[in-house]
């Protein structure tokens, strides 16, 4: 990822087969560009009942954005129905489940990171006016606009976001902390991305 901030629109997102190949993903971004990647965006399309791909040492969450359910049916017993709007599930990647639709094709966003290298907090809020997002070495943010449309202040130098697009904060290097304003109308989700060696955690 470039060391600088930017938005990717939706359209630009890559569309590919999921690893175990039963299902299709739109990725949006993976840091660090590649198959070891430390964090990833993408949303998940479910067209059919699935097993869901194994990720060791991959911590995950998944939130409905389209769609009238899916059921999230874990080989260890537990079953979780997401519905909508927006509930989501945060769960270990090396679980074995299967996706079952309640009704219909769904689409999913699905936040991963592993666990020995980032830490990840996914936020669900309403915008309703100014929202301030600080990036600094370590940490850095990733706003996707569930619906509406928003605006960064014009000292970010970032273009205006629509709805399913996605912006990527960050601090160059050099720039130590740097402040986002953000404006508009809609929701948003916004994810905090921390490098675990910045929190003292190994």
């Amino acid at each position: 990822m470039r060391a600088i901030s930017y938005v990717i629109p939706a359209n630009e997102y890559r569309r590919e087969r999921w690893k175990n190949g039963q299902g299709w993903t739109r990725e949006i971004v993976r840091y660090p560009d590649g198959a070891d990647w430390n964090w990833r965006l993408s949303i998940a399309e479910i067209e059919q009942d699935a097993a869901f791909s194994s990720f060791p040492g991959v911590e995950r969450e998944l939130l409905l954005l389209r769609g009238n359910g899916l059921r999230l049916r874990f080989d260890d017993g537990e079953d979780v129905v997401l519905l909508p709007p927006h509930q989501r599930h945060r769960f270990a990647g090396e679980r074995g489940l299967t996706g079952e639709l309640i009704d219909g094709v769904t689409h999913d966003f699905n936040l991963m990171w592993r666990r020995d290298a980032v830490e990840a907090e996914l936020l669900h809020r309403p915008l309703v006016g100014p929202m301030l997002f600080f990036a600094e070495p370590g940490v850095r943010w990733a706003i996707h606009l569930l619906a509406g449309q928003a605006h960064f202040d014009q000292a970010c130098g970032l273009p205006p976001l629509w709805a399913g697009d996605t912006a990527l904060l960050v601090s160059g290097e050099g720039d130590g902390r740097k402040r986002f304003v953000l404006e508009g109308g809609g929701e948003i989700l916004a994810i905090r991305l921390q490098d675990r060696r910045s929190t003292g955690d190994g």
